[in-house]
């Protein structure tokens, strides 16, 4: 052994790698590749629609399926990472990306667009359990593990504003094909360093033999069909016939999953994590939260747009400091964990959003930009203080070679969430869009007959309905926000830290 690799050894074993901060850089380049595609897209769907001369219907299943994919392989990517190791099917994930990325942009018809997006949906689901970890292999001091935690979890509030400022002008100077060449040269440079900085962490490899096929295909359908139905179900009608099936096979799939897993040797999900007090209420709390959380927040841009007048772009610059704030807040809640346990710190900075997210119940069409971009600053700032915690939690209180696993559950929850969140929230905006347009029309007096006059009184009543509707959305929201905070108290400390020591050095 030469005197590097033996300084650098003697590094690791007292808690510190010699690239750590290099290889954090490196995976960070590649969540914010995937995260970015997930916000950029959406804006090309009206160029793809014209360009493929598809409808709007169509068009949805270049998103549904992305999604339903990213649900599916998240668990098993998360699973094989601990069985195969994390380099090579990192590799895989970021040189797959950025390979399916350019067939999108060379997509020449609905068909070949679905085709290369779940393939683009199937290599992201790597990122975001082997990163984590990754992190968690790699950063052996706590306190500077929580710091990682927290500067890789800022990339998805920078992902979701540059998605708007990157995709605006992109499709409006060049073509819908350019938001996925955008992802070749960042691509390319995540690979390369992935090949010089990230060093497999982990000599001894399980290998596949005794991968939980059944478990695989059961949970892949429970997931895929769930996800379709909170994308689809406002379209076909929650009580249709389609849904009422969906509800059977996503309901049995699950259930003969919890049952198959207790007799798997490497089940997909191991179920003992979920008797540990700490690693359940940490799903809970982010399945809470964050279904309240992007629930509210995927409407902003829709009430800038349709009520302010604020273009694409312009609405994009919005957020441009409410992720300022997220980076900055989620860096102080990294430092500041190691010093106030995480059942006081996450429950704090969910009241803060609770009280950010209340605020929006008071919007207005006269609202200025400044009235929404302070209350999404506040909102984050309360977002990240217990972001990197929460994250931390969950990770740190399941044995360090079943990170992976853990941190797939992790995304799970959030992905899943979210979906639940969107669709809850877009019905009850409809719905209550309704009732707010019928209760005003019934106490409402016309006292004119002119026809322009009463279609413009009609479409105030709209209107006014429509802002109404959106407030109700916003409280439901908080409401959300605040269970997740009371559901914080139970994130205790966990009392057998299994990162933290120096008694797991990396292997290398």
């Amino acid at each position: 052994m030469n005197k590097k690799n033996s300084e650098d050894q003697i590094k690791v074993k007292k808690g510190f790698h010699p690239h750590q901060w290099l290889i954090l850089a490196t995976l960070m380049i590649a969540s914010f590749l995937g995260r970015l595609d997930g916000t950029i897209v959406n804006l090309a769907l009206p160029k793809i629609i014209s360009d493929f001369g598809i409808t709007v219907t169509q068009a949805s299943w270049i998103s549904t399926a992305y999604i339903i994919a990213n649900a599916i392989f998240v668990p098993i990517f998360g699973k094989l990472g601990d069985m195969i190791g994390r380099k090579p099917l990192y590799l895989f994930g970021i040189v797959g990306f950025t390979v399916s990325s350019m067939l999108a942009g060379l997509s020449f018809n609905l068909t070949s667009m679905i085709i290369f997006r779940i393939l683009q949906a199937i290599t992201v689901s790597i990122d975001y359990p082997i990163a984590l970890s990754i992190i968690a292999f790699t950063f052996l001091d706590r306190e500077q593990r929580a710091q990682a935690m927290g500067l890789w979890s800022a990339v998805f509030a920078a992902a979701a504003v540059f998605g708007p400022l990157l995709g605006g002008p992109l499709i409006d100077n060049f073509s819908w094909r350019s938001v996925f060449y955008i992802n070749t040269p960042l691509g390319i440079l995540g690979t390369i360093m992935a090949l010089k900085f990230i060093e497999e962490p982990v000599e001894k490899i399980k290998g596949v033999k005794n991968f939980d096929i059944l478990g695989a295909l059961l949970l892949g359908t429970s997931l895929g069909v769930l996800v379709l139905v909170l994308d689809q179900g406002q379209t076909w009608g929650w009580g249709s016939s389609k849904s009422i099936i969906s509800y059977t096979v996503a309901g049995v799939s699950l259930i003969s999953f919890i049952y198959a897993e207790k007799f798997a040797k490497e089940p997909i999900v191991d179920l003992k994590f979920f008797k540990n007090a700490t690693f359940s209420s940490s799903i809970i709390t982010s399945f809470i939260s964050f279904m309240g959380m992007i629930g509210g927040i995927f409407l902003i841009p829709l009430f800038v747009q349709d009520y302010l007048g604020y273009s694409v772009t312009k609405s994009g610059y919005l957020f441009i400091p409410m992720a300022l704030g997220l980076m900055v807040a989620a860096q102080v809640g990294a430092r500041l964990s190691s010093k106030i346990q995480p059942r006081y710190l996450i429950p704090f900075g969910m009241i803060v959003s609770s009280f950010a997210m209340f605020l929006f119940t008071g919007l207005d069409i006269r609202w200025s930009a400044f009235d929404i971009i302070w209350r999404l600053t506040l909102f984050a700032l309360g977002l990240g203080l217990g972001l990197a915690p929460l994250t931390q939690a969950a990770t740190s209180s399941v044995p360090i070679e079943e990170v992976g696993v853990a941190s797939s559950v992790l995304a799970l929850a959030r992905n899943i969430a979210g979906a639940f969140g969107i669709a809850i929230f877009a019905t009850i905006l409809s719905d209550s869009t309704n009732s707010h347009l019928g209760d005003i029309r019934r106490f409402s007096v016309v006292h004119t007959t002119n026809p322009l006059t009463v279609k413009t009184i009609f479409g105030l009543m709209v209107t006014y309905a429509n802002v109404l509707s959106f407030q109700t959305v916003f409280l439901t929201a908080t409401g959300f926000l605040v269970l997740g905070a009371v559901a914080a108290f139970f994130v205790k400390e966990s009392t057998e830290e299994f990162h933290g020591r120096g008694e797991h050095p990396i292997e290398i």
